[in-house]
């Protein structure tokens, strides 16, 4: 298949010219989709982190916890199991057809789950329309990495800015989306974090899908050829694994500190805690973006990896939420940098012909792993109290530095 290689091409004037260098950090960004694409993608995948938890809000209001709970894991469930098929749509037939579909659906099943929680219809089929709005999720954030990286074709250090920094717009976008559900909540109604959600994937959905950067059909990728394209591979794996992983160490550490947070009769103080790691977590991978640095991705996912392990075990001491903020201020600095080495070895990995749906596998595990651990840590933070469920996040982060070991024997693609 052939890929673009923006910045290849010959320079006008004399044939000892040199080329101009190529712009770095931010800049690069930008030359490589304007400042329109990361506006629409920021927002077009905000509804990812509006639902959950506005589902949690909405049905905890009216029916309680145990029925939020039920119908926020059907969401999970729809959207790891709808994110691959997402994906391998999105390289077949293109990006464009594939999400203009999705967000049109997406936007119409989460009106529909609204309706059918205002009008009191059965749990199971508000857990039922859930799933269909997990499986019609656009996965806007796999598939705009992917986009970047058939954007930035052979030029590692844009494709290294532009992953760092797409990464970055998810951290920002679960700070931001949790804490603007739970206003609107108080402020407007309990459903309007959902409705929101479907008026932005609607209008910045599509805005998504027909931008100019949009690429069309991968070649290679047709029904008869495909099978010929491997999409797992002994990296691929491992890297699945580790994100697997991650979820669980965020899932353990968000119900540990919603269970600390009620245990000392301060429960809506639990996002403000939840926000202070991904405050840092986005510092860190701004300034990700603007000094990259040099070192190899694999080393640098080795090593932010086991800085992360070694961080989290601060929450077996956490006995406040003023210490909890602080733990996870300290823990969100290596959050960041370890998703942006995560996905730019996922571009290393995958095959080019099934980019989207490498993408879109390794973001599934993130929330297999949340749902995994959230099933676990909130039995245990229940029978005994708050510290059992971070028990179950650093577990988690320990394993992950116990694969970061195992990766020394892994070849991730064209790493040395």
């Amino acid at each position: 298949m052939t890929r673009s290689t923006p910045g290849a091409e010959p320079v006008p004037g004399s044939a000892g010219a040199l080329a101009p260098p190529r712009p770095t950090g931010f800049r690069a960004v930008f030359a490589l989709g304007g400042t329109a694409l990361p506006v629409y993608a920021f927002l077009a995948r905000l509804p990812a982190a509006l639902c959950p938890i506005g589902t949690l809000l909405l049905i905890n209001q009216r029916d309680g916890i145990g029925e939020a709970g039920a119908v926020a894991a059907s969401l999970w469930l729809g959207q790891a199991l709808g994110g691959p098929v997402i994906g391998r749509l999105a390289d077949r037939r293109g990006h464009r057809p594939v999400l203009l579909a999705a967000c049109v659906a997406n936007a119409a099943v989460l009106a529909a789950l609204v309706a059918a929680v205002l009008g009191g219809l059965p749990l199971a089929a508000r857990m039922g329309l859930a799933v269909a709005a997990g499986l019609t999720v656009p996965q806007v954030g796999p598939l705009a990495r992917a986009r970047w990286a058939r954007l930035a074709g052979r030029d590692k250090a844009a494709l290294g800015s532009a992953l760092s920094f797409d990464t970055t717009l998810d951290e920002v976008g679960f700070m931001v989306g949790p804490a603007l559900a739970g206003i609107l909540a108080v402020t407007v109604h309990p459903a309007s974090a959902l409705v929101l959600a479907a008026v932005l994937i609607l209008v910045f959905g599509t805005l998504f899908a027909v931008h100019p950067t949009a690429p069309g059909p991968v070649e290679g990728v047709g029904a008869g050829a495909r099978g010929d394209v491997r999409l797992w591979s002994p990296g691929l794996a491992l890297l699945f694994a580790m994100a697997v992983l991650q979820g669980a160490a965020w899932s353990g550490a968000n119900t540990g500190v919603n269970a600390l947070a009620e245990s000392v009769g301060q429960p809506g103080a639990a996002g403000l805690v939840w926000a202070s790691m991904a405050v840092t977590s986005s510092i860190a991978g701004f300034a990700t973006v603007a000094r990259p640095g040099s070192a190899d991705l694999v080393v640098r996912l080795r090593w932010t990896i086991w800085v992360q392990a070694a961080l989290t075990l601060s929450l077996w001491g956490v006995s406040g939420l003023w210490g909890a903020a602080a733990a996870f201020a300290v823990v969100g600095l290596a959050v960041a940098p370890h998703l942006i080495a995560l996905f730019g070895l996922v571009e290393r990995t995958g095959p080019a012909e099934r980019m989207g749906e490498a993408m879109t596998v390794l973001g599934s595990g993130l929330i297999v792993g949340q749902a995994l651990a959230a099933a676990v840590s909130g039995p245990l933070a229940a029978r005994y109290g708050y510290q059992a469920a971070f028990t179950v996040s650093c577990v988690a982060a320990s394993c992950s530095a116990g694969l970061a070991v195992a990766s020394f024997k892994v070849r991730f693609g064209d790493s040395p």
